[in-house]
């Protein structure tokens, strides 16, 4: 995935807010985006996703320009799990396969597996055929899981993942990072990164503030230069 100076603006703004960012990510690389609250981490995750248009440069999949592709056809490429899990009234097995064709019940519980949920789901009144709607109350950490195991489904060779383990007990929370390595394995992944050991071990760093890249790098980089980051990361680790 390339950003070849990339600028941006929300329209109708007049205001730019990215002004020239170039960055190249390499298959199976893994990106860490960090920035304060509101820096614009999920800008980028955004225009990746194509859901907004750059005003100049290009972002490049593969070599192909994203304006050259549908927005279905970039969306394919990607599995994400956001902070707002999403699910919707169906069965356990429809939540979890979704929009994915041919999917095989071992694939389906080795993700659930992976994730550490298979078990809890062979206790619920019908396993995988039940229907989750209001009577059957899951934690935020379950629906975690399954937005995780549902990417794993999904299997798209890059992936978007929002690390924010929100409100969940130390056990689960340990399950879920575990999970999300998982994910991340053999995929090129764009983490909005909240964990130190991810910040680390990222092949490429991208510092956001107020919604422009200021700085990118690898973590040693990035604090051998003293800047933003390495304010940021002495401050808060």
């Amino acid at each position: 995935v390339e950003f070849d100076h990339v600028k941006f603006g929300y329209e109708g703004t007049g205001k730019i807010i990215i002004h020239d960012f170039s960055a190249k990510a390499e298959p199976g690389q893994k990106i860490a985006i960090v920035g304060p609250t509101g820096a614009g981490k999920t800008t980028i995750v955004n225009l990746l996703m194509r859901f907004h248009e750059i005003l100049g440069g290009d972002i490049r999949i593969d070599g192909v320009s994203i304006r050259d592709m549908t927005r279905e056809e970039v969306h394919s490429q990607f599995c994400m799990v956001l902070q707002d899990t999403w699910l919707f009234e169906g069965t356990v097995r429809e939540n979890l396969i979704y929009c994915t064709e041919g999917v095989s019940d071992e694939k389906m519980t080795a993700a659930c597996r992976a994730v550490g949920l298979d078990h809890f789901i062979r206790t619920l009144p019908h396993g995988y055929d039940t229907v989750l709607n209001d009577q059957v109350s899951l934690s935020q950490g379950q629906k975690q899981q399954i937005t995780i195991a549902r990417a794993m489904i999904a299997d798209k060779p890059m992936l978007i993942l929002d690390e924010a383990t929100s409100s969940v007990d130390t056990r689960t929370e340990l399950q879920i990072q575990n999970a999300m390595d998982e994910l991340m394995k053999n995929r090129t992944s764009f983490v909005i990164a909240h964990r130190l050991s991810t910040i680390k071990n990222s092949d490429l760093i991208l510092v956001l503030k107020d919604g422009d890249i200021i700085e990118s790098g690898t973590h040693g980089e990035l604090l051998a230069q003293g800047g933003f980051y390495a304010d940021l990361y002495n401050s808060q680790f």
